[in-house]
């Protein structure tokens, strides 16, 4: 992502957090918040894994606050980290690359969310509903292999404008949406199982897009920047190292918990509307 995309994506995330904002002042009677935390896996689906779900799953978790309208509509914030990993000897696609890499993802989003059926925390009725969401998400991701920065090595021939390449960014945007369960366990506790994947618009997640820029028989080994753009030493300059026509997307799924806090006064009416 370059500059100019990086900037549209923090507009298009403030716009959607002014928003959030603008209707949890607007609508009064939307006087539940709920606080939580989430823990589940990561993974991803790219050049080093183009198909195969839940491939490598790293461990995830993170915070949320959720803000219900009625008992269909709400509107999330969280903020979670995961790790995502690729090998490419664990697919079909493009066989003996040995392009390995794992990296930390942090991520920012802001759905909105839809019930199936009504749904209230704390009720004995409404007591559980599938539901979706959607909305947008800001990421930051650093691919990394053998201990190694791979953005900053240009394994692509970035560093060097190799055919008019420039260094990816670490910064990234995303449209989450995905699908789930909630359940009421207390008066004020509630649980989601969730599945949430993310379309990015980098192709550098796992830092590989293109092609190869070296002659691999004269890579020098001990060289990172020159070794980790084709460990297999054996590939020629403008042969297929990814895809650049599809970009790469990241998952999340697992669980949350959630604490529901009353608020602007008593809500003894829909109390009793939802038992």
């Amino acid at each position: 992502m370059n500059r100019a995309s990086a900037a549209f994506s923090l507009r298009i995330c403030a716009l959607f957090l002014g928003l959030f904002f603008f209707f949890c002042g607007a609508r009064s009677q939307a006087q539940e918040l709920e606080v939580g935390i989430v823990a589940g896996g990561c993974y991803y689906l790219g050049d080093l894994n183009p198909g195969k779900h839940f491939l490598n799953t790293k461990f995830a978790f993170g915070v949320l606050t959720r803000y219900d309208f009625d008992t269909r509509w709400s509107v999330k914030l969280s903020a979670t980290r995961g790790e995502v990993a690729g090998n490419s000897e664990q697919t079909s696609y493009l066989p003996g690359r040995n392009l390995t890499f794992t990296s930390s993802v942090t991520d920012i989003s802001a759905v909105a969310e839809f019930n199936f059926f009504p749904y209230f925390t704390g009720s004995k009725r409404n007591w559980i509903t599938p539901y979706i969401f959607g909305g947008v998400s800001l990421f930051f991701f650093e691919p990394k292999a053998d201990g190694n920065t791979l953005r900053k090595l240009g394994t692509e021939g970035q560093n060097i404008s190799y055919d008019g390449r420039t260094p990816y960014s670490p910064v990234g945007f995303g449209l989450p949406f995905g699908l789930g369960v909630k359940f009421s366990l207390a008066q004020r506790l509630g649980m989601q199982v969730f599945w949430e994947i993310h379309k990015t618009f980098t192709d550098y997640l796992d830092d590989v897009s293109t092609t190869y820029y070296l002659d691999g028989p004269e890579i020098d080994p001990n060289n990172p920047e020159q070794y980790l753009s084709d460990p297999s030493m054996n590939h020629q300059p403008g042969m297929q190292r990814g895809n650049a026509r599809n970009q790469d997307w990241y998952s999340l799924f697992g669980l949350a918990l959630t604490y529901k806090f009353n608020l602007y006064g008593s809500k003894r009416c829909k109390d009793i509307e939802h038992q």
